[in-house]
């Protein structure tokens, strides 16, 4: 699966977290063209990227469509067009029960979980509509990410779930927009990453049971991958051992 990324770009949202930094790696050991985003240019250098002929390091505020556009603008100069997109940013937070919850609560979880995807795929999936397709007829992928407990409520979890809902049902109204146009959209619901803020918030569970970065990071690849050229619309399950 490895060789098929040389000569293809990725933009990965969210690029200095442990699983955007996990998917960005992994693309890059197949030699794929990175563009890796986050707020922060120092998060990214500090998760070991930095701007060179393979990789494209944008400082970009995903909330403000004008930089999420300059951004695939940059990305298209640089290496010619955009054929994966990764929208990995993306948070949980706890909130307050749904009669109680706050604008800042909602607003906050609605921004950095739904918001940011819509604004990502305004700016990619034109360009990538625009684009020849490949021997395959594929003109692109979108890998979302979504999370398998949101596939139900949850008490005091009702603007997360509600965002990631949103994150879901996103996923399979592109997909069924863009199918017919090349182009794949799916999205990954994993239960709890083994990550180290995850084990400092929950010591007495047993992270071994949770999902590495990494194997999240190779489900993500597939998706984006040849081999699920016939997938278009799923929302994959990925649960660890838990």
């Amino acid at each position: 699966m490895q060789a098929e990324w040389t000569g293809r770009t990725v933009i990965v949202t969210g690029a200095s977290g442990n699983l955007g930094a996990a998917v960005a790696r992994a693309f890059a050991a197949g030699g794929a063209n990175l563009v890796l985003v986050d707020r922060h240019l120092e998060a990214l250098q500090r998760a070991g990227f930095a701007d060179d002929a393979t990789h494209l390091l944008s400082v970009t505020d995903l909330l403000d469509q004008t930089q999420v556009s300059a951004m695939v603008q940059a990305a298209v100069a640089k290496f010619g067009g955009v054929h994966v997109l990764c929208n990995i940013a993306g948070g949980f937070r706890m909130g307050e029960a749904v009669h109680e919850t706050s604008d800042a609560t909602w607003n906050f979880l609605f921004d950095i979980n739904a918001r940011t995807l819509l604004h990502a795929a305004r700016a990619v999936v034109p360009q990538m509509l625009a684009q020849s397709p490949d021997a395959a007829g594929c003109r692109g992928k979108v890998v979302n990410i979504g999370a398998f407990g949101a596939q139900k409520g949850g008490a005091q979890m009702g603007a997360y779930v509600a965002s990631k809902a949103s994150v879901m049902r996103l996923t399979e109204s592109m997909a069924a927009e863009l199918r017919e146009q090349g182009i794949n959209v799916n999205a990954v619901l994993p239960t709890i990453i083994d990550t180290p803020q995850n084990r400092a918030d929950m010591p007495g569970a047993d992270p071994g049971k949770w999902v590495a970065p990494e194997a999240l990071a190779d489900v993500v690849l597939f998706l984006a991958s040849d081999a699920a050229r016939a997938v278009n619309g799923a929302l994959v399950p990925v649960t660890g051992l838990s």
